[in-house]
């Protein structure tokens, strides 16, 4: 039988979904899994763009352009503008979900074997990306103590070599929450500029900060707009993750005409997830706020509910809606996988993401999970007490 790839021998296993088959067996057993794992925003979507997607006109369902509508992308060139992120019409990109975005990214800036620098914890499918592009992350560790805040430069510039072709930031994080302060972006502009690297900036949370403290956008830092390729997506703004629409956006005309060589290759945007996406720009601000309003209330809800439970640790997240918080247990990932094959109260159980897979450093995380605060205040309440419940069985087990 013949052998498969070592790329796909090389690829991770996704920390967010691996868990599923358990969780699925679960349910069969009749347990209700509450979901912690996974970024799936349970508020609705836009009334203007469910209007738009039933009202679709067309005899036939075409072929959009490679690189998106233009009237969408001039659409959104109004929506940046809100964040003071000018742009035109072709310096954006309309992809498969933010993840093509960062794949297209890589693709056209990595050669095999290049090098880029990445704070971690990360978004686990960075790792994929730069597995399928042949590239490499480097990694460097933000602490938990630290509340995820951005290494010292010197940690970074111990990493820069001959191979080192860029710094990869979400901003507000995924998986931690956490926002980069004024301070820290003008670090990184200064560390790209001085070594001439691209700057890839994973920013889909930006409607998600809840500080005074404000956003800053790659698309701000001065003097380095040719090196800046900004990811993006409707997926969590909207909560519109199944229409695949994200954006790959920068002022970099040759980075663009590369992209646009993989976008043809793979014909076109999704057609119905552009209409939809492109409506949902008519968003009103009522919407907005009660979206946000209604993160910051989780938020709230779950790290108080985390910090009061004995053994267990979160930081405040500032952004996003994620947190990564430390339980008193060695293995996560087999906390997690125990939580949904082993463990069950009045018929309940628990389903995270086991930090471990955010982290490519051996051994790191190993005691913490992800949790994504995208359930209803409630349910959030029932699961802290279920979680809680889960780590008493589970320690006194070993005793």
């Amino acid at each position: 039988m013949p052998n498969i790839s070592n790329r796909a021998i090389e690829m991770p296993q996704s920390p967010i979904r691996k868990l599923a088959p358990l969780a699925n067996a679960a349910k069969e057993r009749g347990v209700h899994v509450h979901h912690l794992n996974i970024g799936q925003p349970d508020l609705p979507s836009p009334p203007e763009a469910m209007v738009a997607l039933k009202n679709v006109k067309r005899d036939t369902l075409e072929y959009s352009p490679s690189d998106g509508y233009k009237s969408y992308r001039e659409k959104l060139c109004g929506y940046y503008a809100k964040y003071d992120i000018n742009l035109d019409a072709d310096d954006i990109i309309i992809t498969t979900g933010g993840s093509e975005a960062v794949l297209f990214a890589f693709m056209s800036c990595l050669n095999p074997g290049d090098e880029i620098i990445v704070p971690e914890p990360a978004y686990a499918n960075y790792m994929a990306f730069a597995i399928s592009a042949g590239a490499k992350i480097r990694t460097i560790s933000s602490s938990i103590e630290q509340g995820f805040s951005l290494p010292p430069v010197h940690a970074f510039e111990k990493l820069i070599n001959e191979r080192t072709r860029g710094i990869l930031i979400c901003n507000p994080n995924n998986p931690t929450g956490y926002l980069y302060t004024r301070k820290e972006m003008e670090q990184i502009r200064k560390m790209v500029k001085k070594y001439d690297l691209f700057l890839f900036s994973d920013e889909v949370y930006r409607e998600f900060i809840y500080t005074g403290s404000p956003y800053i956008s790659a698309c701000h830092l001065k003097d380095i707009e040719q090196n800046v390729v900004l990811i993006d997506s409707v997926s969590k703004r909207y909560s519109e993750c199944g229409i695949r629409v994200g954006a790959l956006i920068t002022k970099n005309k040759t980075v663009r005409d590369a992209v646009m060589k993989f976008c043809q290759a793979r014909l076109s945007p999704p057609l119905i997830g552009q209409i939809v996406a492109e409506a949902s720009l008519d968003a009103s601000e009522e919407y907005m706020r009660n979206c946000y309003d209604e993160y910051v209330e989780r938020r709230n809800c779950l790290i108080d509910g985390l910090n009061r439970i004995p053994g267990v640790y979160s930081p405040i997240p500032m952004g996003s809606f994620y947190t990564i918080a430390r339980l008193p247990v060695e293995d996560s990932d087999d906390f997690c996988a125990w939580c949904l094959s082993d463990f069950e109260y009045e018929g309940e159980t628990v389903m995270m993401a086991p930090a471990s897979g955010f982290y490519t450093t051996p051994n790191e995380g190993k005691n913490q999970v992800r949790i994504a605060y995208v359930t209803a205040k409630e349910e959030l309440q029932r699961a802290l007490f279920i979680l809680g419940k889960a780590l008493e069985v589970y320690n006194n087990r070993l005793k």
